[in-house]
């Protein structure tokens, strides 16, 4: 029997044990199918969720969350790897941790504003309740992206691919890629900031040619995550993602750029934004300061050292410099009380009297 015949007569037997295996093996259930997303959610309810997924006692808004199909990663994920979106996997996540309310933009939103078309158009029956206003907005949206890096496979893939030809596609990238590095990324909508940004990893100690290959479950291969190594180790490496942006969220403070943000910076080039900033800061003397104690707050006037302009601002802080000469930013004409520097005691007193 010559070598083509042999091999032939391997791929034939190769296949016709897959074939059987799954079909004999078939559970729901079953541990051996499962990734890090696990269980399931029902509002703030989770059942059977990942014990080590991070969790919050209170939501913090609505989540969105967009995935650029644009990107390489993408592209690998779903044409080499034959893996589906990672939107659904991260849904779960967000929503048993609690710390997101997660919101419909997806494929789905089509199906949400065809009902509302059909009730403009009046085929609805009556108290279907599908007016207008009720569609909640997002405060968030989360962006996925994956990192691959492949392993050494010592040659497994090429012995597949010697085997079965083009069938090879559906088992053979279980030995390209055995560690993952995904991100996350979370901006809040309204003002376009990144509140928070996190990686995460993960690494398939568990991968053999064998293994990946006669697995109980290798006959989807190429269908879901929780049937291929490649899947598990993509989604364990985003509840890592999950878990360390939970983290930062839990305990974020919010960052300040003094004049506010967007006003400028605090950096630029030559007669750019920092000559921009240069002039918004003035120098002061502060000619009043009254308490309103039906508001609970202190009122106040500082007049520029050349008379030419005056600020008025207030504050339930009580700021020591009247009469004093300072100096402060004032982007937009309005007073940064976190600018405010002394330059100078009784400087009315001193030369305005």
């Amino acid at each position: 029997m010559n070598r083509k015949k042999i091999l032939s007569l391997a791929a034939a037997c190769i296949l016709l044990f897959m074939a059987t295996g799954c079909m004999s093996s078939m559970s729901t259930g079953n541990s051996g199918a499962k990734t890090t997303a696990t269980g399931a959610a029902g509002g703030a309810n989770t059942q059977n969720a990942n014990q080590g997924l991070e969790r919050c006692t209170a939501s913090l808004g609505t989540l969105a969350i967009y995935e650029d199909r644009d990107e390489s990663w993408y592209h690998y994920l779903t044409s080499d790897l034959r893996l589906p979106s990672t939107v659904p996997v991260l849904r779960l996540l967000a929503q048993q941790s609690n710390c997101f309310v997660v919101v419909e933009r997806g494929k789905a939103m089509n199906q949400m504003m065809e009902e509302r078309a059909l009730m403009q158009s009046g085929e609805m029956r009556s108290g279907s309740n599908f007016g207008k206003g009720q569609i909640v907005a997002a405060d968030y949206t989360m962006t996925p992206s994956i990192t691959f890096s492949a392993r050494d496979t010592s040659g497994g893939g090429a012995v597949v691919g010697a085997l079965l030809g083009s069938v090879a596609g559906a088992v053979a990238g279980g030995f390209k890629t055995s560690d993952a590095s995904t991100m996350l990324t979370l901006i809040e909508n309204r003002s376009g900031v990144q509140l928070a940004a996190a990686e995460g990893s993960a690494r398939n100690t568990d991968f053999s040619l064998m293994g990946g290959m006669f697995g109980s479950h290798a006959g989807g291969a190429a269908g879901a995550y929780g049937r291929t190594p490649e899947g598990k180790v993509i989604v364990a490496a985003f509840t890592d993602s999950m878990n360390n942006l939970i983290r930062a969220v839990k305990s974020y403070k919010a960052q300040s750029v003094a004049g506010g943000l967007g006003t400028g910076g605090a950096m630029g080039v030559q007669g750019g934004a920092a000559a921009m900033a240069a002039s918004n800061v003035f120098q002061g003397v502060m000619t009043q300061r009254i308490y309103n104690a039906a508001a609970g707050i202190y009122d106040y006037v500082i007049v520029t050292k050349d008379r030419s302009r005056t600020f008025t601002f207030s504050s339930a802080r009580k700021i020591t410099y009247k009469n004093d000469l300072v100096q402060f930013y004032a982007p937009g004409g309005q007073v940064d009380i976190s600018s405010l520097k002394l330059l100078e005691r009784r400087y009315l007193q001193k030369y305005w009297q």
